[in-house]
């Protein structure tokens, strides 16, 4: 297939080389070019948003903010009005529901198909190729892009309609969010009781207590990594959009609302472009007791 990927930063950028691995033309823009040197060297052709819609069989985004997705898709320069009919939009940016179905009515007037499909795994699963997709859409848009989703993932499901793959990553984040915050207080539970940390970590990650936040992340923690597999930014946009929706469903989530204002938090000491392990920095400044 001919494809079009708009997005090439962490996550973008391995899942763009699954992709040529596979023998598939790939045509890529990223506003900052030098993030697309590594694919360019690896076969892929660098255009301009307008020639990579027209040229391309399946056009998949994978961008920081939904207003970078209502740009590039709806705006007076969008992606849409130059893609061809009986082609596919693949949103994978963790988004709004809201646009999300708006993307999806306003592709189908113009004979586009559509899907939102935020992704979990981070940047580990994207390297390796086993991310989660959370599609939202119709099953014949998604059989059509499906051989290239597994390209780059290990299990790829349609929820439902429009917007239903981002109310499921919605859920993925706020049990994220819980997952973090726990590994956090665990580890400095932990330090001020004299545990090794590492050797805690091994041993609770064999029990019901192991997520990925604690068996992976929490290591990153013990060891001083905070170089991100996903932006603290980009959690808390993520966190506002849940928090939001849960508002909008007349739900109260005092959990989550908690976590995102640590994160708010992290944000203003300066983390904001940390990963979001980087969580623990936060809690360390608040208990005035490090780890490391």
């Amino acid at each position: 297939m001919n494809i079009g990927w708009i997005g090439t930063g962490v996550m973008g950028v391995s899942m763009c080389k699954h992709i040529l691995k596979a023998g598939h033309k790939l045509r890529i823009y990223n506003r900052t070019v030098t993030k697309t040197q590594p694919l360019v060297e690896a076969g892929a052709q660098f255009v301009q948003p307008r020639e990579l819609a027209q040229h391309s069989d399946a056009v998949f985004l994978m961008l920081g903010y939904p207003k970078d997705v209502e740009q590039v898709v709806l705006g007076d320069q969008g992606i849409l009005n130059h893609m061809k009919k009986g082609t596919v939009l693949v949103d994978h940016t963790t988004s709004s529901p809201e646009l999300a179905e708006r993307i999806f009515k306003q592709a189908n007037e113009k004979g586009v198909e559509s899907i939102d499909a935020p992704v979990s795994g981070g940047d580990i699963g994207a390297r390796e190729g086993r991310l989660v997709v959370m599609c939202g859409g119709q099953q014949k848009a998604l059989d059509r892009i499906n051989d290239i989703l597994k390209v780059y993932s290990a299990n790829v499901q349609l929820m439902g309609g429009a917007g239903l793959g981002q109310h499921t990553k919605m859920v993925n984040q706020i049990v994220l969010a819980g997952n973090m915050i726990g590994t956090v207080e665990g580890l400095l539970y932990g330090h001020k009781c004299g545990l090794n940390l590492e050797q805690l970590i091994n041993t609770i990650k064999s029990g019901a207590a192991n997520s990925t936040a604690w068996s992976v992340l929490g290591l990153r923690m013990v060891k001083g990594d905070f170089e991100p597999g996903f932006y603290v930014e980009h959690f808390i946009k993520d966190l506002s959009i849940a928090i939001n929706e849960a508002n909008r469903l007349n739900l109260s989530l005092p959990g989550l609302a908690l976590v995102k204002q640590l994160y708010h938090a992290l944000a203003a000491q300066g983390g904001a472009r940390n990963g979001t392990q980087a969580l623990l920095l936060a809690l360390e400044t608040l208990n005035n007791h490090k780890i490391r």
